[in-house]
């Protein structure tokens, strides 16, 4: 029975030692790649090569347009004789689907409305240096919509 209790002892010890070395750090993987996406993004101009809104290509109703995504969330588009500005974010959704770590690409326009339709909570598919791909699957008519956008 004494041996059982020492067994045990050394067994509590064992485990608070372990669980002791695990710390927020730990959880890093998820913020540095928020920050990846983030510093990717700011670094330069974007257009946007691919928007497929519920099967319909509407690419071109951004054609000439260069996008900045400002450190302060501020997103600009630039073309055609007109500057439109929304704003931007990079959030973790915690919907454990299958994107880039379950982080959301946050995008809002308020005019003109080919921009407002590109207003979403996109899940990113795929980061690049150069390229981010982007998927939003409707909760009303559970169209599928592509938005890509292309460092300049």
């Amino acid at each position: 029975m004494k041996k059982i209790k020492i067994i045990s002892i050394f067994s509590l010890l064992f485990l608070l030692n372990v669980a002791s070395m695990c710390t927020d750090e730990d959880d890093v993987p998820t913020n540095v790649n928020q920050t990846q996406v983030i510093n990717t993004v700011i670094s330069g101009t974007w257009r946007i090569t691919n928007y497929v809104d519920s099967g319909v290509n509407e690419t071109s109703n951004f054609t000439g347009y260069n996008f900045t995504f400002a450190s302060n969330n501020v997103l600009t588009a630039v073309g055609n004789g007109m500057t439109t500005n929304g704003t931007w974010s990079v959030t973790d959704s915690n919907s454990n689907d299958d994107t880039l770590n379950d982080l959301d690409f946050n995008i809002s326009f308020t005019s003109p409305a080919n921009f407002v339709d590109v207003s979403d909570d996109w899940d990113i598919v795929s980061r690049t240096d150069t390229k981010i791909q982007l998927i939003d699957i409707s909760g009303g008519n559970g169209g599928t919509d592509y938005l890509t956008f292309e460092k300049n």
